[in-house]
């Protein structure tokens, strides 16, 4: 049995299998609902269920809490449909441009650039090329099933290597073994492009790029795409950590402040410690943009980072600073012990 799934306000319409979710049923139809960790974690693709009825799969009560249920929003990545149903969605233009295809890899490189994070280098094969755009992910395939997420941190037409940028998650299924028993020329499998992060081109509007840690990593890929493009937009980026060392790749910033016209680098440091001689900013570093930026309403802002990074910035942002709600794009890094508070 198969249920019609039909997108308002486009009109778009597929067919959603029995037991299947919207969003993966969007995904292989390409239709381009808005999504980030597709496993409940995160909010990115909640919408309005206008008519019929869904059931809905373990998701943590943050993305979709009841009170959100009974004003009739759905979480398409966990709703699977009952009936033939109408939903409400912002879709994402351009999202089935690149094929989604499952591609083995070949470790090229590892390099250690902080205590917790390595900055890992794929060599795709030589016969076929991996599409995408400036802040997508891949999903590696490991045993028994299970899947994990990392973001291209380079543009697409930048670098011979794809790379990710990963941080040691002590008991992780995949970061243990990048970080201990993973070596050149081993290879792994992954599924990919992925995500509805990525650089809106088709504006003029300056720019916010927001975030906290690795989420760095697609931030770098957008910085890297604008430069590409030759981009005139006033670009900000802020780097948050809670430590100096956080900011693995500072100098990188530094050199594109220094560089590209209409680019600002604002470091935000939250937990400095007199050892670090730390002399910038501190605190939250949405806090940091709400300070330099309290009227964001002719703004982009693309966020990346832990999920209550990038939950505070899109609240505050679009209540305290006039942000539109429909320029805020984000990314939530959402971790395996995230996904372990699902319910």
């Amino acid at each position: 049995m198969s249920f019609q799934v039909t997108v308002q306000p486009s009109g778009h319409q597929f067919t959603c299998d029995e037991g299947e979710t919207i969003l993966t049923a969007a995904i292989r139809a390409g239709v381009g609902l808005p999504y980030g960790c597709k496993n409940g974690a995160c909010s990115s693709c909640k919408g309005k269920l206008v008519e019929g009825s869904v059931t809905h799969g373990p998701h943590q009560e943050r993305a979709l809490s009841a009170q959100d249920e009974s004003l009739g929003f759905s979480l398409f990545c966990c709703a699977r449909p009952n009936s033939d149903v109408i939903i409400e969605a912002r879709e994402v233009a351009g999202i089935g441009d690149f094929p989604v295809k499952k591609m083995p890899v070949r470790v090229a490189k590892l390099d250690k650039v902080a205590d917790d994070v390595i900055i890992l280098s794929l060599q795709l094969p030589a016969n076929d090329r991996l599409q995408y755009k400036a802040g997508q992910y891949v999903e590696f395939m490991l045993r028994d099933g299970k899947r994990r997420s990392y973001s291209m941190a380079n543009a697409p037409h930048k670098d011979e290597h794809l790379t990710l940028h990963i941080r040691h998650m002590p008991g992780g299924l995949f970061t243990d073994q990048v970080f201990s028993t993973l070596k050149e020329r081993d290879i792994l499998r992954f599924e990919g492009p992925l995500g509805t992060f990525f650089l809106r081109e088709d504006s003029d509007k300056p720019i916010v790029l927001l975030a906290s840690g690795t989420g760095f990593a697609p931030i770098k890929a957008i910085v890297e795409q604008l430069e590409h493009a030759q981009s005139a937009r006033p670009v900000t980026l802020y780097w948050g950590g809670r430590r100096p060392q956080d900011l693995y790749m500072d100098e990188l910033c530094k050199t594109w402040a220094q560089s590209l016209p209409n680019f600002k680098y604002v470091p935000v440091i939250s937990n400095a410690q007199p050892e670090d001689h730390w002399s910038g900013r501190t605190g939250f570093v949405h806090q940091a943009v709400i300070d330099d930026q309290p009227d964001l309403s002719g703004y982009q802002v693309y966020a990346c980072g832990a999920p209550i990074v990038v939950e505070s910035a899109q609240r505050d942002f679009v209540a305290k600073c006039g942000l539109p709600e429909d320029e805020f794009y984000a990314d939530s890094f959402t971790s395996a012990a995230d996904l372990a508070t699902v319910q």
